[in-house]
């Protein structure tokens, strides 16, 4: 029974009829467990958390229709759940803080996007890897997973090797495992579940987040697992699941985290 709480609407429109084309989907891929997390940076009340040109010229969205929409939903039966996905913002911990106890979310979703004003995940900032240190990024980039951790203020990770995106990965074996695990101490010391997350088989890295050696240091050091397509659009739920399903078997997992109003259960797959 597996799950997919890492979905965004931002492509149509918030209403219950584009929900339904999601929520229409996970049934038919028997996905019990299934949420919604729009990126936070598309509301009104996050601005004074995070403010990027590249952000102003999409948040248009109210916080207030969000919530309607899902109590909506729930009153017409569906069973979806609401999230949000934060860009992580360092330095920002109390606004976060204090913007998750606003809204009755089921589960909060905190990914690392950003370096600084460099957009580590989208085209329009993609030269910008030729002309920065790869190890730097590499380093500043999981020093915010491990700072993101150690707030505990996050259910899930989002995409947590999402750095890779563009398939600019360091040579040094060493290096990355450095990375992977410092990020890991500091997830397994925290409340914060890792995503395995097939968005990465559509993007030009050709991989799934994580990697593999890093998914299994996450299962040697307790951390648990959800599983998550990242979908943009409807067909894209339950994406490639059967790949996810067997890489966490493969290193060892049998169960997943589960949410419903800020509580937590863990069940088999």
């Amino acid at each position: 029974m597996p799950t997919d709480y890492h979905n965004h609407l931002e492509k149509g429109t918030l209403t219950l009829d584009y929900l339904e084309q999601f929520t229409k989907q996970a049934a038919q891929k028997n996905i019990k467990h299934f949420g919604i997390s729009e990126h936070a940076y598309h509301f009104y009340q996050t601005k004074d958390i995070v403010s990027k040109p590249w952000m102003e010229e999409r948040r248009y969205y109210d916080m207030d229709d969000y919530v309607a929409l899902f109590q909506q939903a729930h009153q017409k039966g569906m069973d979806v759940k609401m999230s949000i996905e934060m860009d992580y913002t360092p330095g920002k911990h109390q606004e976060m803080a204090d913007f998750i106890s606003r809204y009755p979310f089921d589960y909060v979703i905190g990914s690392v996007h950003w370096n600084g004003d460099f957009g580590i995940d989208l085209a329009e900032y993609r030269k910008e890897w030729d002309r920065r240190d790869l190890h730097e990024i590499y380093t500043t980039y999981y020093d915010q997973v491990v700072t993101l951790a150690q707030s505990n203020l996050f259910d899930i990770m989002g995409h947590i090797d999402l750095v890779k995106i563009f398939n600019y990965i360091p040579k040094d074996e060493a290096f990355l495992l450095e990375q992977y695990e410092r990020a890991t101490d500091a997830l397994s010391q925290s409340k914060t579940c890792v995503e395995i997350s097939t968005a990465g088989l559509r993007k030009p890295v050709g991989r799934m987040y994580p990697e593999p050696v890093l998914l299994e240091m996450c299962y040697k050091k307790g951390i648990p697992i959800v599983f998550s397509s990242d979908a943009h659009e409807p067909a894209h739920v339950g994406f490639a699941y059967d790949q996810a399903i067997a890489l966490a078997k493969e290193v060892g997992y049998s169960t997943v985290m589960t949410f419903e109003q800020g509580n937590r259960k863990e069940i088999y797959f």
